[in-house]
């Protein structure tokens, strides 16, 4: 069996992911693919996880039994924004998610006998970094600021450790930048779907992100009978976003006191040099537009 786990990263999907997975049940269902939630991840994996270092942990008992032992399930998904660290963890140790290595290693250890799978979207350091931390309390947010080098903060370092750690697991990633445009192929990665395959909501994040002209263009684009070369498709869906986009809706402040438009875009230019980068690594996968 194939084990998919979706880790988030945090301010990415917001739970998009699993509400599309659960919106194409029945096209999972006769592909032989079974999903799993929060529930799943906050009674079994939350309990191991915050043993981890700290105790021995009974993996076959614990992790091996759920997953689901019918003939037809070929691939069992797990999705939780949480699975490579709660958000109060994700930069610590002068890294981001530096726990990721340590559990991917217990989860392949945990699921030896089956082909173990990673799926994260990514996401700008420049506005992630100051989202996080904004999210934390200000005495954890000023200890973090005053011992961290945030400028050499990226996600290299937490892709390495995974590797380092679990070196069998195949890792799937994306920019939460791109999603809009590639929102079909990021769900048909993860359920192992074929890319003919059409989805409920394909488009349907692209959509509330456009004017009703926008969403009338991509609702034509959608109900085309003849299918497109993806990145002819892509093309299209870019040019209509970048006439159609409605500003409320993509721009963001920033509101970390002292993070500036040019921090912002300095982060974006090694970040776009850290997806190439990433996209060269054997056993990494990037999707992209």
């Amino acid at each position: 069996m194939k084990v998919a786990i979706h880790a988030g990263a945090a301010f990415t999907d917001e739970g998009s992911v699993l509400n599309s997975l659960k919106k194409n049940l029945g096209i999972l269902k006769n592909n032989g693919v079974k999903i799993y939630g929060a529930r799943r991840y906050n009674w079994t994996f939350n309990p191991i996880f915050e043993k981890l270092g700290t105790e021995a942990v009974d993996l076959s008992q614990n992790l091996n039994s759920i997953l689901p032992n019918d003939a037809h399930t070929q691939r069992a998904i797990f999705s939780s924004g949480r699975f490579a660290g709660e958000p109060a963890d994700a930069l610590q140790e002068g890294q981001l998610y530096p726990l990721a290595g340590r559990r991917m290693a217990l989860l392949e250890q945990a699921f030896d006998d089956h082909q173990l799978e990673l799926f994260i979207g990514l996401r700008n350091p420049g506005s992630f970094i100051p989202k996080l931390l904004m999210s934390l309390p200000e005495g954890e947010r000023a200890e973090i600021v005053r011992n961290t080098d945030l400028s050499c903060l990226s996600w290299i370092g937490m892709i390495e450790d995974i590797q380092d750690l679990a070196p069998s697991v195949q890792i799937t990633l994306w920019s939460n930048e791109d999603t809009p445009f590639i929102w079909g192929d990021i769900i048909r990665a993860l359920t192992g779907l074929d890319d003919s395959t059409t989805l409920v909501d394909e488009y349907d994040l692209l959509a509330t992100l456009l004017d009703e002209a926008g969403q009338n263009k991509v609702l034509a684009l959608s109900n085309q009978i003849e299918p497109q070369d993806k990145s002819v498709l892509h093309e299209q869906l870019a040019q209509i976003f970048e006439e159609h986009a409605l500003p409320e809706k993509i721009e963001e402040e920033l509101d970390l006191p002292g993070w500036s438009t040019e921090i912002v875009d300095a982060f974006s230019e090694l970040y776009e040099q850290d997806l190439e980068r990433l996209g060269a690594v054997p056993g990494v996968r990037v999707l992209k537009p």
